[in-house]
């Protein structure tokens, strides 16, 4: 069972409240989680990852473990705390601004 923090708005958005939690079949990875996700919450397609490209939205960050993931390929196996649910998958709304 994986654990998925939402920002604030992706949750109002899905209608729920705290963590999701999923579960995957096989190896997890972004892309698994993220795919089960946008299954479980057909609402949230196209705002975490852009609809055609399934490319991360530029103000949206992944993080797991105190590691930022943003910028690792989608198919790199998730830390083993994350897969075991220990540890949640966070899904960040970045800031940007001056």
């Amino acid at each position: 069972m994986i654990r998925v923090a939402l920002p604030v708005h992706l949750r109002t958005l899905a209608r729920v409240n705290g963590d999701v939690t999923l579960d995957i079949e096989g190896a997890v990875t972004q892309r698994s989680v993220l795919d089960a996700l946008e299954a479980r919450y057909p609402m949230l397609r196209g705002t975490i990852r852009d609809h055609v490209t399934l490319k991360r939205r530029a103000f949206i960050r992944f993080f797991a473990c105190e590691q930022d993931l943003s910028n690792e390929s989608p198919d790199t196996p998730l830390p083993e705390a994350v897969a075991k649910g220990t540890e949640p998958y966070l899904i960040v709304g970045a800031m940007a601004g001056g």
